[in-house]
This record gives C-alpha cells, structure tokens and sequence, in this order.
C-alpha cells in the first residue's frame, strides 16, 4: 500500500442519528489500511453529533458547520480529502462489508477507469433487505436523461482526480446531487466500469426523500435542467416518443431483471 491507495469517504449527517451509527460502523470496519473518513454535520440537534464525536479520532475528520445543503456539505468534505479514491455515503445508508478492500484491489488493476458502480443491496427502515439486489447500469448521459439508466450511490467509487476535473458537486442542487455528479464526470470525459459485487445497502423508507416521494416537483425540475445541461454539451436527446418507448423496454426487460438474481 501507498499513499496514491487512500480511500476517502465522507458521510453528510443531519438529524439521522436512528441511523448513524450502522453508517458509521459500516466504514470503520471496512478490512482497508488506509481509509479516511470525514463527517460532515450541519447541526443536527437529535444526539448525532455526541455520537459522532464519541468516536474520536477513528473518525479522520469533522465539519460541524452551517451548510446550504447536502451538496454544500459534500463539496465541503471532499475539499478536505487527500485520498486517490473518493465515495460518500448518507447518514442512513451502509457500505456492504469488503466492499473498500474490493474497490481498492478494482482501481489497482483498472487503470484506464476512473468511477467504479456496484450493486446495492434494498433495505428498509429496520435494515431488512429485499430478496432482489440492484445491479448499475453502464452510465450514460443519454439514457441518464431518458430516465433509464440505474446507478446506486451507494456501490460508487471514483478517482479523486476525476471529481476534480468534472468540477465536483453542485452546491445549488438539493435533490439529484448524485446524478448530476454523474453527468459532469461523464461529460469531463470519466471512464466508467460496473461490476456485479454488492458494494452497499440503499436503505428506503417512508421518511427518505426517495420513500416519501415528497420532493417530486423538485425532482423534475432538476431533471430539465440536467436534461438542457447534457443536450448543450452536444448529445442528441430522444423525442418524447423514442423517450417512452425506451422507458417501456428498460422497465420490461427480463434480462435486467435477471441481472438483478446474479448480483453477489
């Protein structure tokens, strides 16, 4: 191991702390000699940060700072990170065990890819999984903004010097900060590779921003936007038609649905 093998992880909190410490463990216990993990708390007032702050220096570093977002809090991170490889990780959600060791030996021997996807594991609000896991989908910006391209967050790893060219997050974004860091790797040229090891668990529940469905105007909203941002780069986007008819076949494809069974 070297310096250039550092896995940087950054984990944003805010008022989750039912959650937290399956959040925290997850990383902490990852079999990796070189992890840095970074923290980042707004002000959660539900116990989260005397939680954080019970595990001392095993947690790398802290930011207990006001921020304008999840997005803000991540930029804010990841400016503090001095690892090769970076991922995040929300404060109710979990890594899968190996899964640093597993991305560590991917990045070691795939040295023309810069973001690594893995599958997910769906768990819910109990952390109970569901019987089917979620394969990626190799990213692509066209079928991103078409709706039919499936990357789990949580099973993401990639190269420190790649999220610096793509610009990293978008402060301004508060819904699909994970998909437009997707679109501005992609578009500064990223490499992407997917493989079929479950990487983390996606945990789903009534609360969550993606259970509650609360923020759906939102969402489309943001999808315009990112769908104008990928067709000013040059892509040609489907019409409408073609965009529902690929729509269709994605969501009645057997065989990505069998994909789903294989997942390890």
């Amino acid at each position: 191991m070297n310096e250039m093998d550092k896995i940087s992880i950054v984990t944003i909190s805010y008022n989750q702390c039912h959650f937290l410490q399956e959040c925290i463990c997850s990383v902490l216990e990852q079999q990796h000699e070189k992890i840095e993990y970074i923290v980042v708390d707004p002000g959660s007032t539900d116990g989260s940060r005397d939680l954080i702050k019970s595990y001392g220096d095993k947690i790398t570093k802290t930011i207990f700072e006001p921020d304008d977002g999840p997005a803000d809090g991540l930029a804010k991170g990841f400016a503090q990170a001095t690892g090769s490889i970076f991922a995040y990780l929300n404060a109710d959600d979990r890594f899968a065990p190996g899964a640093f060791s597993f991305a560590g030996n991917f990045f070691s021997t795939h040295h023309d890819i810069d973001v690594l996807c893995g599958a997910i594991n769906i768990i819910d609000g109990k952390g109970k999984a569901s019987l089917r896991k979620r394969t990626a989908d190799l990213f692509n910006v066209r079928d991103y903004a078409a709706g039919i391209c499936t990357v789990g967050q949580q099973a993401t790893f990639f190269r420190a010097d790649a999220y610096r060219r793509a610009g990293g997050f978008n402060p301004k974004n508060k819904i699909i900060w994970d998909g437009e860091l997707l679109v501005d790797l992609a578009l500064s040229g990223a490499r992407f590779e997917v493989e079929n090891k479950v990487l983390g668990d996606f945990r789903i529940y009534e609360e969550s921003i993606t259970g509650s469905q609360r923020h759906k105007k939102k969402y489309d909203l943001e999808m315009t936007r990112l769908q104008k941002k990928i067709a000013d780069s040059g892509v040609a986007l489907r019409t409408p038609l073609r965009t529902s008819l690929a729509r269709l076949t994605y969501k009645t494809n057997f065989f990505r649905h069998l994909k789903y069974l294989t997942a390890r």
